[in-house]
């Protein structure tokens, strides 16, 4: 793989008018991701009736989010081969502000059929895009980093917050840093069970103003003094989230604006009813709350952020 260039392009923002978006044709719990994901929920029922769930809930979280400001590119998954968790486009691709596309290396092999070309031909008739940099041949090594599940990036002062885990590999960490021109700011965080949290992104949300993050879910002293230091030496609010919140998907919100500019944190209600009112005014003075009806996708173990690939692009 050949070694990218750095340059960085002039104006850089932390959020985004528009998203990618992946309406899914099967949908259910992933056998191969429930041994580290402790989002996942067992679904003892129909696929065709989870997934006829599923797609019910993508269409009104993509209106939703239409009727919100947001530009939103709607992909339809294929039939073969067979992706259960497609919905969750975040984890394979990231685009950026210099044109360039990252394609990243999975842990599951079913996820891996999620990488998708043609998805990157069609954002081309829309955006320029510069270079393709195609990480997936660390999946050979063992070595695995799930995209913006595994990065939560702070673009404007180049961070990349990474809780460490199966998905997300020290080695490609820093590839992609070096590549991206990010300082990787690594940590560990676990649940109320002790178990590693599988992607940053459950646990971490990082605006233009604010930082939404389960500090207290960072074992290691030195490293959650660290992650917070950084946050606040770049200007951002913390609100801070308890482990019970960040279980219901409170941590998996993602920053969007509207046409006018005016800015969007994009969640799940179930995130947003486990938000306290304190938490909620402290958000909403930096962002208009918009919560998605997700109880059939968030079975999946991922929410509202995870089905938003955000796309930074420069247009044609």
């Amino acid at each position: 793989m050949s070694r990218p260039s750095t340059s960085r392009p002039a104006q850089v923002a932390q959020s985004t008018n528009s998203v990618l978006m992946i309406r899914p044709r099967r949908f259910y719990p992933n056998p191969e991701t429930a041994i580290d994901n402790a989002f996942q929920t067992r679904a003892d029922f129909d696929k065709q009736a989870l997934a006829a769930a599923a797609r019910s809930e993508f269409d009104a979280a993509a209106q939703t989010l239409r009727d919100a400001g947001v530009r939103v590119h709607v992909f339809e998954d294929t039939a073969d081969p067979e992706k259960p968790d497609a919905v969750f486009p975040n984890n394979w691709i990231s685009t950026h502000h210099d044109g360039r596309v990252a394609l990243f290396p999975m842990y599951s092999e079913l996820r891996r059929r999620e990488r998708r070309h043609d998805i990157i031909e069609e954002l081309r008739k829309t955006y320029k895009v510069t270079d393709v940099i195609d990480y997936s041949s660390f999946e050979e090594q063992g070595s695995c980093l799930e995209g913006t599940g595994s990065l939560v990036l702070d673009h404007v002062n180049r961070v990349a917050y990474v809780s460490l885990s199966n998905r997300s590999n020290p080695k490609v960490i820093q590839r992609f840093a070096d590549d991206f021109d990010y300082e990787a700011v690594m940590f560990a965080s676990v649940d109320l069970t002790g178990q590693p949290i599988y992607h940053t992104n459950v646990m971490m949300c990082v605006g233009s103003e604010f930082a939404m993050v389960g500090l207290t879910m960072i074992p290691n002293k030195p490293e959650r003094k660290q992650v917070r230091a950084r946050l606040e030496a770049n200007g951002k609010e913390i609100v801070e989230l308890e482990p019970e919140q960040v279980a219901n998907f409170a941590g998996n919100a993602i920053e969007l604006h509207d046409l006018t500019g005016a800015k969007l944190l994009v969640l799940s209600t179930r995130a947003f009813r486990t938000l306290d009112q304190g938490q909620r005014t402290v958000l909403t003075r930096h962002a208009r709350l918009v919560p998605l009806e997700l109880p059939t996708i968030e079975l999946g173990g991922g929410s509202a952020r995870c089905m938003i690939a955000t796309i930074h692009l420069p247009t044609v």
